[in-house]
């Protein structure tokens, strides 16, 4: 049926097929799934042996491979017959602008919402703002994206740098220090599902495409954003008075990197947070090859009990 995509996680395993199954072994045991079930397997291991009849079987079976270095793909290994299977491929060079653009405006509104509730969760007291990024989120202003960063980052920055001036930007320090490394994470978990799931992330809806881009990950991670712009709020809140609160240390990085297995709620069912971007991203690939955005359902926060709050 080939609907899972298989994650190959273990800092030191191997990896086989036989009787149409394939099999991993590490040190935490030997599980094994029927091949025929496996979308692609994306191997994030330190050291993983696989052998060649695994190889020969999964492209047989229009299983990909993507392999990982820091979480992040490097390298994908797809069946041959693969290039003659391009449906989806031509729905995205295809996609009309009205259907680019209903996507991505769906994109943005879930987006602003779930900002709007990270403040309401954290600073109940900021009754105000909330409720004018809700009001922009259901507009048709094209600045909406815009207008909402400007309203979110203005609560958050303050209250979480003690009303020190902040400035959002990848090079600026500070709290951007945090929030960087959570959406790298972030992105790295979004190539993989995309990737897996056999979308190219190099055709965006909403992102520029630049050389050495995947602006379509950058565009279907936007939603996901606010989930750890809390974890952020939540590790900041919880040193406050430590020392280098806003340095990428061990700890830190032991904190942000299992928030992708916590619990949150997607179309009234709770399921693992990566679980739930795979879902948001298949749901996706249907909207494309149908050409209907009503197929598309983007990840909203309102459902969810965010951890901590």
């Amino acid at each position: 049926m080939s609907y899972h995509i298989i994650s190959v996680g273990d800092p030191v395993c191997s990896l086989s097929w036989q009787k149409g199954r394939m099999i991993c072994t590490s040190p935490a045991g030997t599980r094994s799934i029927p091949m025929e079930d496996v979308a692609s397997i994306i191997i994030t291991s330190f050291k993983a042996d696989i052998s060649s009849s695994l190889l020969l079987e999964a492209g047989k079976n229009g299983v990909s491979l993507i392999f990982c270095e820091h979480f992040k793909p490097i390298s994908m290994l797809l069946p041959a017959n693969r290039s003659s299977d391009t449906k989806l491929t031509r729905a995205q060079i295809s996609i009309s602008a009205q259907l680019r653009k209903r996507l991505w405006e769906k994109t943005i509104n879930a987006k602003c919402m779930n900002q709007a509730n990270v403040l309401r969760t954290l600073w109940p007291q900021e009754k105000d703002i909330p409720a004018k990024m809700e009001v922009l989120a259901q507009g048709h202003s094209s600045s909406k994206e815009a207008e909402c960063a400007r309203l979110f980052w203005k609560i958050y920055g303050a209250e979480l740098m003690r009303n020190e001036k902040f400035t959002r930007g990848r090079k600026e320090g500070g709290l951007n220090n945090l929030l960087n490394y959570a959406y790298a994470v972030l992105l790295s978990s979004t190539l993989q599902k995309l990737l897996g799931v056999g979308i190219d992330p190099t055709f965006g809806i909403g992102h520029l495409m630049r050389e050495n881009a995947t602006p379509l990950a950058y565009d279907l991670m936007e939603p996901f954003r606010p989930f750890f712009d809390m974890q952020v709020a939540a590790w900041v809140k919880s040193r406050r008075d430590g020392e280098n609160v806003y340095e990428v240390e061990r700890d830190y990085k032991a904190f942000i990197i299992p928030k992708l297995a916590e619990k949150i709620v997607y179309e009234g069912v709770s399921m693992e947070m990566q679980q739930a971007l795979e879902s948001v991203i298949r749901s996706f690939r249907k909207a494309l090859l149908e050409q209907q955005s009503g197929l598309y359902e983007p990840w909203r926060s309102m459902n969810t009990k965010w951890a901590g709050s």
